[in-house]
């Protein structure tokens, strides 16, 4: 499982510790990733995903997971996400034409 938000697509970068002296050795920055399940109203089931907190933050900003992927265009997203976003868009069909 890669260290990816799978909503944002924020992932491990790469730098130094830099010591007094001035010395250079590689290191990782590792984001914050939380297991997270998250209420899908189009699809009427939970998701669950694996979100930076910054991307938690963000959907709950937007209110909620479904209207946060609607927003979003499907070019910025990683794949993931756009396989949700997909799900939801045809769930939203699919009930928009049974009404």
């Amino acid at each position: 499982m890669s260290r990816r938000c799978e909503i944002t697509g924020k992932a491990v970068q790469t730098g130094h510790n830099v010591s007094h002296a001035n010395n250079k050795t590689k290191r990782r920055f590792l984001p914050n990733l939380q297991e997270a399940t998250l209420l899908s109203d189009a699809l009427g089931q939970l998701v669950h995903l694996r979100l930076s907190t910054n991307g938690l933050k963000t959907i709950e900003h937007n209110g909620g997971l479904d209207a946060y992927l609607g927003k979003m265009p499907a070019d910025k997203l990683p794949p993931e996400a756009r396989r949700l976003k997909r799900r939801i868009e045809r769930a939203l069909a699919k009930r928009k034409a049974a009404a």
